[in-house]
């Protein structure tokens, strides 16, 4: 009885974890290199227009990444056309060159914010592409191809 209490006990709690969670979806990228003219797309459906969101944009990066920082371009568009367009800047490593992120070994799971608190103005189909946009210091033209990113993602959680 006791050990079927405590099964029961254990998925509850497994169960519980992440229940914010909405949607989530990676793309990997070729080979661990991900081109600078090569957007990560994807397309989603409003999950509402009531309640309020957080989106996040989900990297995966190895040890091959060459940066403690990540500059990205993000464009969200709307059902109705509006885009709304922003250049982030993100922390990947600390000063001592130690990654940021989860995961062991030699691929780090990076939760970077993009949208907080959101309500999703009307229903449809939304489309949400993620680029890179790294540059080397003097350098105008920017990172052809970027070393190190393993995977590109996006996550809509329930605020």
């Amino acid at each position: 009885m006791l050990r079927n209490s405590f099964i029961i006990f254990l998925l509850i709690a497994l169960s519980s974890c992440n229940s914010n969670i909405v949607e989530t979806e990676y793309k990997a990228t070729k080979n661990g290199v991900w081109n600078k003219d090569e957007a990560a797309a994807f397309s989603f459906k409003a999950p509402d227009t009531i309640n309020r969101y957080n989106i996040f944009i989900n990297l995966r990066n190895d040890n091959t990444f060459p940066y403690s920082n990540l500059f990205l371009i993000s464009e969200l568009s709307f059902p109705n056309g509006t885009i709304i367009k922003d250049t982030l800047e993100y922390q990947m490593a600390l000063p001592n060159g130690e990654w940021l992120g989860k995961g062991n070994g030699s691929v780090k799971e990076n939760k970077l914010w993009l949208k907080e608190n959101i309500v999703f103005p009307e229903n449809g189909v939304y489309t949400l592409d993620i680029s890179q946009a790294m540059r080397k210091n003097g350098n105008v033209d920017g990172v052809v191809n970027l070393e190190g990113i393993t995977d590109v993602g996006y996550q809509i959680e329930k605020n």
